[in-house]
């Protein structure tokens, strides 16, 4: 059994005129040790699919597991802030902190003190091939995938072992995208992440252990 397993899952988007069926029956497994490359057309249900993975909303249909555990049954505040972290094709991170501070965030939200926060997000900054002179330099002083890697290094931060990346690399030149999917893929290889990758780049994709193709709402 993957730490992460979808069970027909069935998504309606509703209002007073339509019913949008954006899933329509999504069964797969996702293992630990594995990156995986969602890939598909726009409209195809990627984005749907990974919100409701990200635990952001609950299935209409079917059900999500984590851990053996239906999501429909969990807090998913909690659910969102220790299982699973999201990285996003905007990094999303916070401009006012800096680079530590933006590591330590998620880390405080769950309760750890501030000095072991910070000498955890010095280790994570670092171990991901920045220099400690960045610890101090906000977001806006970075390059696009130096950004990329502080969004990763926060992300590490929690308890998660599902990461979840929307597009990560969609901001990046052919170097760079080169430079987060080897980080992603040595997460997945030698440290035992569960890494879901949603895609349009081929080359992304290509570097997957497993490709998940979805076409009209459904995995074809």
């Amino acid at each position: 059994m993957g730490i992460l397993e979808l069970k027909d899952v069935r998504y309606q988007y509703r209002n007073p005129y339509q019913t949008v069926e954006a899933l329509r029956g999504v069964s797969h497994s996702f293992g630990c040790g594995m990156l995986y490359a969602l890939v598909g057309a726009s409209g195809s249900g990627k984005s749907t699919l990974l919100s409701l993975m990200a635990g952001l909303d609950l299935p209409t249909g079917g059900e999500i597991t984590f851990d053996g555990q239906p999501t429909s049954g969990m807090d998913l505040n909690r659910y969102r802030r220790e299982n699973v972290a999201v990285i996003y094709q905007s990094f999303h991170l916070l401009p006012l902190l800096t680079v530590q501070e933006n590591v330590m965030y998620p880390m405080e939200l769950i309760g750890a003190k501030a000095p072991e926060a910070r000498e955890k997000a010095k280790m994570l900054v670092l171990r991901m091939g920045l220099e400690e002179s960045q610890l101090r330099r906000y977001p806006s002083m970075l390059s696009g995938g130096e950004r990329q890697r502080v969004a990763i290094a926060r992300a590490l931060g929690t308890p998660a072992r599902v990461i979840l990346a929307d597009e990560p690399t969609g901001n990046l030149d052919s170097e760079n995208t080169r430079n987060v999917m080897n980080i992603l893929l040595r997460l997945a290889h030698e440290e035992g992440y569960c890494v879901i990758v949603v895609t349009h780049d081929p080359e992304v994709a290509s570097m997957a252990d497993e490709v998940v193709r979805m076409v009209d709402g459904k995995l074809e």
